[in-house]
């Protein structure tokens, strides 16, 4: 799931992040009612002041059922969405988007099962220009964020399997080729959150901000109707070997009562303001814009 330019931005020390606010309305959006209509992965297509245009994915698995849609917001509030078709056979069960860093227009999609899909957009016709898979982890892994980020002119992959409950998430990385869709040997590191502590999937998306922060949303998902919550946090950083250094304790930027946040993406260069999205069921899916504090972080 990215802001285009983020990734090739020079690296500079940063403000931290502080506690998130809504910037329209209750913060929320909806994009859509019913158990079809969740947002599992997203990223920025264009942006243009007050107004971005993103790519959200679904986590649909039927025949006949969306995949992927373009939302239009307007000063944080969704204004359009429109149903983009995916062709040939569907993937089954997408939870991650992220843009490819310098190539406007390209993104890959992540299933839980570790499909990958490298996608071209334009406007609302998807081609699928290759597939791949993750290297194999642990067989109980259930994959929900990938993110790229180039380091000293080297490309990273992180993603990551969700864990649940007593079962740490795990955090994998590697240098990643987008050209033969390949990766080299992954690190891994087990990572858990503070809260929330029951029905916790540890991990539900990732991000990496310019200065190489890895970001990370979990969410407590007790069934389809919940209720649910989310938190997102400052894990640790990408270090310029493609490693995870992990903080001794995870800083939280924000909590998001009643909502299953699994999908977010940086609208900044320093990620003080991120696109969320929920998949909340029942209550289909929603969008929200936050931002930090602090106006050095804008």
């Amino acid at each position: 799931m990215k802001f285009a330019s983020l990734a090739i931005l020079p690296v500079v020390a940063l403000p931290l992040l502080l506690p998130s606010t809504a910037l329209a309305g209750d913060g929320w959006d909806s994009i859509g009612t019913g158990m079809t209509s969740g947002a599992s992965g997203v990223a920025v297509l264009d942006r243009d002041g007050d107004r971005v245009d993103a790519l959200v994915l679904r986590d649909n698995k039927k025949p006949g059922e969306n995949r992927a849609v373009r939302v239009r917001l307007q000063h944080g509030t969704v204004s359009k969405v429109d149903t983009i078709g995916w062709p040939g056979e569907l993937p089954v069960d997408l939870e991650a988007a992220e843009a490819v860093p310098g190539k406007k227009g390209e993104f890959i999609a992540l299933a839980s099962d570790g499909k990958g899909f490298h996608v071209k957009l334009d406007d609302r016709r998807l081609k699928v220009l290759g597939e791949f898979r993750v290297p194999k982890g642990d067989p109980d892994d259930n994959y929900e964020g990938f993110a790229l980020k180039k380091v000293n002119d080297r490309l990273f992959a992180v993603w990551a399997d969700r864990g649940q409950d007593a079962r740490p998430a795990t955090l994998y990385s590697a240098e990643f080729s987008v050209s033969k869709l390949s990766f080299k040997k992954p690190k891994s590191r087990p990572f858990r959150v503070p809260y929330p502590t029951t029905d916790v999937r540890h991990t539900s998306d990732v991000e990496i901000t310019a200065d190489d922060r890895v970001l990370v949303s979990a969410a407590s998902d007790p069934g389809d109707d919940g209720p649910f919550d989310s938190a997102v946090y400052e894990a640790g950083v990408l270090r310029s070997d493609g490693s995870i250094a992990l903080s001794p304790v995870p800083r939280k930027i924000g909590d998001f009562p009643g909502h299953k946040i699994e999908a977010m993406t940086c609208l900044s260069r320093s990620c003080g303001t991120l696109l969320y999205g929920t998949d909340d069921e029942a209550a289909g899916g929603r969008l929200r814009i936050a931002t930090s504090n602090d106006p050095e972080d804008q």
